[in-house]
């Protein structure tokens, strides 16, 4: 048995990779994505938890030598205590200042010797260093780092300014403590008790630690372009295995809404086992479903008409046969004279309906459409309509929009038909003098078209049977088969040919009246609609 569609084998070299087709999307999305954020996300965190490294053993360094610096000046006469002092601000670079136990401070390193660091303030930097800041707080901000407090020398210097001071007198042990310094460099701090009641604090701008993180933060950097590069691939990857073949079947499938091409080949991509594969036979299975669906509805109406030109033969047969009713019953006569034309034309009219219902998509589908002012071809038909005179008094209004703005892409015989039809029925359902009025209006890349009449409605759960064929509801003492009960399933195939929906509500007033409701796309430039393919 053949295939439903016939399709090569290999659907292109685009369509996937040989062994790639046999996996599933999920684990090839899930681990691309991933991947590439688990890098991204690892490397800040590393950034930061290395930092943290750092700064905690410095601070552990600096309270450790602190506290061998106040042994040693424990075990030295008092007159080499500044010397020592000053040995040791020159050879670890901090300042070093001793506090008597009143607090009052009694000796400092950088007055001993020329100052081992100087605090930069940002204003005085080149730009470079400004980026750089940039780039460190904004880090700080993506990992969520706890910011230290920002280190300002106190106006009068006493061992109580210092936090850290006050906490080792506290406990008896070296405390340590890291702040901002003004250009975001690090200031590690440590204190300790020396024995004699003095105070030892130490201070030092840790820059090295600012360019080793930076240092870090390039090598990461590299990594990082590594690893883009690495997501580029795989997207690439991603685009030849899945976006490439999920274009192929959209292109086939809005080739198949559209209706421009009697027979739309659905690439099967029978190489694939994973979804893509799947997507691409249901696919190609639906086409062709709805090929047979629409082949089965022409034939059902053929056989329809077909079916129904018998009844009219036999009724025209009969209506010879009546010639030979004898003249002393002529009013029998013309009784089934009148009775056999009506029926001729109901069923004449049904057979006409039917074809024509018959016919609308395939038309359709051969049909080129074309810019339509719906503005100017509804004003042409309520004056139309009424030159020809409106039955029964009934007035028609018409809200015409401004020029060029209702604008559709369709066939204006079809839409003519459908909004004749609207129309007919609303004067039909009015009562004597009654008014009409039909509204196009634009919303939302949509024009809408509203008729609206003043009858007695259409009740809820009538409103979606209306549209089916044969089903008609007529007005109160209109004779039985002056209507085919196709008009508006018509309408609805012609309006959905034309990718618009119709429906039916209650009137916007609230008042009695049914109100008819047509949305049509608005055409746009370039549309794929205006060139029949």
């Amino acid at each position: 048995m053949a295939p439903d569609i016939v399709s090569r084998r290999n659907e292109g070299g685009d369509a996937g990779l040989r062994w790639s087709g046999r996996i599933s999307l999920t684990p090839r999305i899930l681990a691309v994505n991933v991947f590439a954020l688990a890098l991204l996300a690892g490397g800040f965190f590393y950034l930061d938890s290395y930092r943290t490294r750092i700064v905690d053993a410095r601070l552990e360094q600096s309270a450790r030598e602190l506290k061998l610096l106040a042994i040693g000046l424990e075990n030295a006469p008092a007159d080499r205590h500044d010397a020592l002092i000053a040995a040791y601000s020159r050879q670890t670079g901090d300042r070093v200042r001793r506090y008597a136990a009143g607090g009052g401070l009694i000796a400092d390193s950088f007055a001993m010797d020329a100052p081992r660091y100087r605090l930069r303030l940002p204003s005085e930097e080149e730009w470079q260093r400004h980026v750089a800041r940039f780039l460190d707080k904004a880090v700080d901000r993506i990992v969520s780092a706890d910011r230290p407090p920002d280190f300002i020398e106190p106006t009068v210097d006493r061992a109580e300014a210092w936090p850290e001071l006050l906490l080792a007198r506290k406990t008896g042990q070296p405390q340590a403590m890291n702040r901002y310094a003004p250009d975001r460099t690090f200031m590690i701090s440590a204190a300790t008790q020396v024995r004699d009641g003095t105070a030892l604090l130490a201070t030092e701008n840790a820059r090295d630690i600012t360019r080793i993180v930076r240092a870090e933060r390039l090598r990461l950097g590299m990594v990082l372009a590594v690893a883009a590069l690495a997501s580029v691939l795989l997207s690439l990857f991603l685009a030849r295995t899945i976006v490439r073949p999920l274009q192929r079947l959209a292109r086939a499938a809005v080739r198949v809404r559209l209706g421009r091409a009697r027979e739309v080949t659905v690439p099967r991509l029978p190489e694939r086992r994973d979804e893509i594969g799947m997507l691409a036979r249901a696919l190609s299975d639906m086409s062709h479903a709805l090929r047979q669906r629409i082949d089965a509805t022409d034939a059902f109406a053929a056989d329809v008409s077909h079916e129904l030109k018998n009844p009219i033969a036999s009724l025209r047969s009969a209506l010879d046969a009546l010639d030979r009713v004898g003249a002393e019953r002529p009013d029998l006569r013309d009784q089934l004279m009148a009775i056999a034309q009506d029926d001729v034309r109901r069923l004449d009219r049904l057979v006409t309906d039917i074809a024509e219902a018959s016919r609308v998509d395939a038309e359709l589908s051969r049909t080129r459409f074309e810019p339509i002012d719906l503005g100017l071809l509804i004003e042409r038909m309520v004056i139309a309509r009424e030159a020809r005179g409106v039955p029964r008094g009934v007035r028609l209004a018409f809200a015409r929009p401004r020029k060029d703005v209702a604008v559709v892409l369709g066939e204006e015989g079809r839409l003519i038909r459908v909004l004749d039809n609207l129309i007919d029925n609303a004067i039909s359902f009015s009562p004597d003098g009654g008014l009409v009025q039909i509204i196009a209006t634009v919303a939302d890349h949509e024009v809408l078209v509203s008729v609206e009449d003043e009858g007695p409605g259409v009740p809820p759960s009538e409103r979606e049977h209306i549209f089916r064929r044969f089903h008609s509801v007529r007005p109160e003492g209109e004779a039985f088969g002056k209507h085919s009960g196709l008009g508006l399933a018509i309408a609805r195939s012609i309006i959905e040919g034309h990718q618009g929906k119709i429906g039916i509500g209650d009137r916007e007033d609230a008042q009695s009246g049914a109100r008819f409701i047509l949305r049509l796309p608005m055409a746009v430039e370039r549309d794929p609609g205006i060139v029949s393919e």
